[in-house]
């Protein structure tokens, strides 16, 4: 729900969207040439991979409603990672500018976006598609409800959206045939949260830019199955990237899994559905939700803390 001491803002964000929506669009399109893309990234060794190209995109009227991106950029910076912040008017420019670098000197490409800047991130990687280039992640922050579904060619993809908000609230899905690690996070009950704000969260920010550090030595492990919750009030906001298959032992409960996982209950609970009762059936398939480990980590797990 939307806090009533911002409905001007609001107001005026609702007619920033309507009046942009179409703009990103003609950003974006162009012509596109068919291009096959791979279903898994390439095998890169990590002391050979190059730092992560950083793109983030504001939404309309960035500089006042979306100024927690360039926070965001700011926090990469002191990490050591290279970014840049963009309106997402000219996505597709950018996208142009990413295609002749990368084609340059390949590397990691990473998309991040708050409101219309997030519709503009998943466009930004369905460009790529066309010309045949991996999106090695990719994040939404409460995207605008016309983003279109996560493209093929995306490694990880992270939604952080309001389910209730009117100006953001996009509830971005994968394309059938998605094999990249995806995770979807509801924050509609965390009342504090807001359209004008989520970008602005700074336990969401320290995820981010760990997540981008680990680019280069991270890659998954296993099966990955897409993941979405609701996140209870108060709950930690805790950015998993996918979850992973484990497997019931005799007289183990979601309770039993969730502690032996390091997981809250409520994670496990809501991506099981009707398998909450106790025990469970030996040998029933129950996912977990996990964070990609570092491949030097990737052998030390038993079970794995996420």
């Amino acid at each position: 729900m939307i806090n009533p001491t911002r409905g001007m803002a609001v107001l005026v964000g609702m007619l920033c969207l309507i009046s942009l929506s179409a703009g990103v669009d003609s950003a974006v399109a162009g012509p596109v040439t068919a291009a096959a893309t791979e279903a898994a990234p390439s095998a890169m060794a990590p002391s050979a991979a190059p730092r992560p190209r950083v793109y983030l995109f504001r939404g309309a009227m960035g500089p006042i409603f979306s100024t927690g991106i360039d926070r965001l950029s700011e926090k990469l910076e002191q990490a050591g990672i290279p970014s840049n912040v963009y309106e997402f008017t000219i996505c597709r420019l950018i996208a142009a500018q990413a295609i002749h670098d990368y084609r340059e000197s390949p590397a990691p490409i990473v998309l991040i976006g708050h409101s219309m800047g997030g519709l503009c991130a998943v466009k930004f990687a369905e460009v790529l598609e066309s010309e045949g280039i991996r999106a090695d992640l990719v994040v939404a922050i409460d995207p605008a409800h016309v983003t279109p579904d996560v493209p093929l060619n995306v490694n990880r993809f992270i939604n952080i959206f309001i389910s209730t908000s009117v100006l953001g609230g996009g509830d971005v899905k994968p394309k059938p045939g998605y094999l990249g690690q995806y995770a979807s996070f509801d924050l509609s009950q965390h009342d504090e949260v807001t359209h004008i704000n989520i970008e602005k969260q700074d336990a969401i920010h320290e995820q981010l830019v760990t997540k981008v550090l680990q680019l280069a030595s991270t890659k998954p492990a296993g099966e990955g199955v897409p993941v979405r919750y609701v996140v209870p009030p108060k709950a930690p906001i805790d950015l998993w990237d996918s979850g992973m298959p484990v497997f019931a032992r005799p007289g183990d409960s979601l309770e039993s899994i969730a502690d032996a996982y390091h997981v809250p209950l409520w994670s496990v609970m809501q991506v099981n559905k009707g398998a909450d009762r106790t025990p469970l059936v030996p040998g029933e398939r129950v996912v977990v939700p996990r964070h990609l480990e570092p491949v030097v980590e990737a052998s030390v797990r038993a079970p794995p803390r996420h």
